[in-house]
């Protein structure tokens, strides 16, 4: 559902996204352009004063002295354009590049220093001419634009154009201003002369091709004025000097003719300028109502997209949040409680246990819903009435299975009685030691297999704990222990010092100890003995016994495990649970058994291997009466246990805090 509503409205935000992007380009292409337009303007302000200080001092080197008061005026002009153009980067890096040694030139004519003859008048030239060019050429409009309007691009190749006829006509008045003034041409002047006309009728026929019809009416009238006229009559006469014959022609006459002409270009150029940046603001205006019209239409189409959306996620989510929230309740709350009251309920005569109180359909819950979402109410339904049959079949399955089990132990425990009981009898009848050894041994084996029956009895949860008519000594209770396991003579019974047990609690001590010790057994070399130790830990008021072995050790997470399973009270199904964690599972359950109080753990041996530590409380304790037996010597890991068993508990409780926290 949300990769069918996220699609479209994805592939509707793309299209309205590019929309806007293109408005938003053209708005700023539109007001880019107008500020280029209007430095450009600025820059053709300048190059127009630059083109007529060069005619200016051309003819004055040229020998016209006439013209000094009008070059000074000019001068004026272009410092005033100079320091207006300080802020514009590309225009500022030309002045420093070009028109940096302008102050020179400028002395140099004046003092006349730059002489009258044609090298010094053509370097004085050049020296304008670059600087022209170098301004045309970081002109914005000489650009060529590709994705402007066809109309603006158009009146932005006719201003570039212009611009270069302009600077041709500027030049050839400046340049034959010189030569009139000299009496004719010198050198190769007369191979310039043709060069810039050549490129002023070059300009103005690509000028013709990119104007309107009033820019083409605005330039024939700018060379259809007397003035023009007359310039042509002296352009003709110069041109009629290709020989090398004298040129005699008025200068003053020709710059005056030729400034008129200049000025009537330039007012065109700017007429051309205001053209582009009108037709700019209009583009602008166009782009910006544009976008403004597709962030609003696209704002409503996306509203009206995603309430679309919204409405039919909702006539599907509405069921579906309702079948989840079912389906919560049953795997949360309902099957759960059914299970375990079907688990907890008595059998008879072999029957399944009852699954009358199954929960109901929950189809009338979810009315309104589509078809297809009500025959997934009715599977959900199904399947949870399958899976109280399962868990009925699986709680009785396992309890004839515990019941079989607890049957053949009472049986087994019954045999084993009755067989130590004649053990007994034979081993008071026998003299012979070598016989009466082999009956001890029997006795060993016979009472190990007592202990197997009896574990086997508390893990099926039906074995109670067997009578004791009094109080036993510590001492005794580890004897006691240690005679139920099978390599007992490894078994090492270190410092145990005086406590009584209570009676019935005695047969339940020796029997979890006896445990704890065959596992030590089991998992340390045969040559390594395993220790027992006991002691009173007056600070908790509880008597400790310890099992330490040698032996191969446990993983963390081994050990993490065997923990929970030895403090859980046995609440994990031995019929599930490892094969070899069933000693885990006894330990738990005779612990659980013998009351609040009594703690088991596992912790590293210092040096390798595991140790066992069963704390005892005060209640489970009887007053000590009489002499005690004598202890063997006192060994000293008795303080490192206890010292291990208060961090292994401790690092135990940090980690379960730490888990509830997560």
């Amino acid at each position: 559902m949300a990769v069918v509503i996220t699609v479209p409205i994805c592939l509707l935000l793309t299209v309205a996204g590019l929309a806007v992007h293109g408005r938003a380009e053209a708005l700023g292409d539109a007001r880019a352009t107008r500020s280029e337009v209007g430095l450009s303007l600025r820059i053709q302000a300048l190059v127009h004063q630059l083109q007529r200080e060069r005619g200016l001092t051309n003819g004055l080197l040229g020998g016209e002295g006439e013209f000094r008061p009008a070059l000074a005026a000019t001068r004026k002009r272009v410092d005033t354009a100079l320091r207006g153009m300080r802020s514009e980067g590309a225009v500022e890096a030309v002045v420093q590049r070009h028109l940096h040694r302008l102050g020179d030139i400028r002395a140099a004519v004046d003092q006349g220093s730059a002489g009258t003859d044609t090298a010094r008048r053509t370097a004085t030239l050049t020296f304008f001419t670059t600087a022209v060019d170098a301004l045309n050429a970081v002109d914005p409009v000489a650009e060529t634009r590709t994705g402007a309007d066809r109309r603006l691009r158009d009146t932005l190749a006719a201003l570039r154009e212009l611009a270069a006829a302009k600077e041709s006509v500027a030049l050839e008045r400046g340049f034959l201003n010189g030569a009139f003034a000299a009496g004719g041409f010198h050198g190769r002047e007369y191979l310039t002369f043709t060069e810039i006309r050549a490129t002023r009728v070059a300009a103005l026929d690509r000028y013709r091709q990119y104007a309107t019809a009033p820019q083409r009416a605005a330039l024939n009238k700018a060379f259809g004025t007397a003035q023009a006229q007359r310039a042509t009559a002296y352009e003709n006469r110069a041109e009629g000097a290709a020989d090398g014959s004298a040129l005699h022609a008025d200068a003053g006459a020709w710059w005056d003719a030729m400034t008129v002409l200049v000025d009537d270009l330039y007012a065109v150029q700017r007429s051309i300028g205001d053209d582009a940046r009108d037709r700019a603001d209009r583009l602008s205006h166009d782009a910006g109502i544009g976008l403004a019209a597709y962030l609003v239409a696209g704002t409503l189409i996306a509203a009206l997209v995603a309430g679309l959306a919204a409405f039919a996620s909702r006539s599907l989510t509405r069921p579906l949040g309702a079948l989840a929230k079912a389906a919560h309740d049953v795997a949360r709350h309902r099957l759960p409680a059914t299970v375990a009251r079907i688990q907890r309920s008595p059998q008879e005569h072999g029957e399944l246990p009852p699954t009358t109180d199954a929960p109901e359909n929950p189809d009338a819950r979810l009315l309104g819903g589509a078809a297809e979402i009500a025959e997934v109410a009715a599977s959900l339904h199904q399947v949870e009435d399958t899976a109280l049959q399962l868990a009925a079949q699986q709680a009785g399955l396992r309890r004839n299975t515990t019941e079989s089990l607890a049957n053949l132990g009472r049986r087994n425990q019954n045999l084993l009685r009755r067989q130590l009981g004649l053990i007994t009898r034979l081993e008071r009848q026998e003299l012979d030691p070598d016989a009466l050894a082999e009956l001890f041994e029997l006795d060993h084996l016979a009472t190990r297999m007592r202990r197997n029956a009896e574990s086997l009895l508390v893990l099926a949860g039906q074995n109670p704990p067997r009578p004791s008519a009094a109080p036993a000594d510590g001492l005794e209770v580890v004897q006691s222990a240690v005679a139920e396991v099978e390599h007992y003579r490894r078994v090492l019974i270190a410092t145990v010092e005086p406590v009584r047990v209570r009676g019935h609690a005695v047969a339940d001590v020796a029997h979890l100890l006896a445990e704890l010790i065959e596992n030590g057994l089991t998992f340390s070399p045969p040559n390594e003995p395993v220790e027992v130790h006991g002691w009173y830990d007056t600070e908790d008021d509880t008597y400790c016994f310890a099992v330490v072995d040698h032996g191969i050790g446990m993983s963390e997470a081994d050990k993490e495990r065997a923990n929970a399973r030895l403090c859980d009270g046995g609440e994990e199904a031995f019929l599930t649970a490892p094969t070899r964690f069933l000693g885990h599972l006894v330990v738990g359950r005779l612990a659980h058994r013998l009351g609040e109080g009594v703690q088991v753990h596992l912790f590293d041996t210092t040096g390798g291997g595991l140790s066992a530590l069963l704390a005892l409380p005060g209640r489970l304790l009887a007053p000590v009466e009489g002499p005690s037996p004598t202890p063997p010597p006192a060994r000293p890991a008795v303080s490192s246990l206890l010292n291990g068993f208060r961090a292994g508990v401790a690092r135990a409780e940090a980690r379960s805090t730490q888990g509830a926290s997560s």
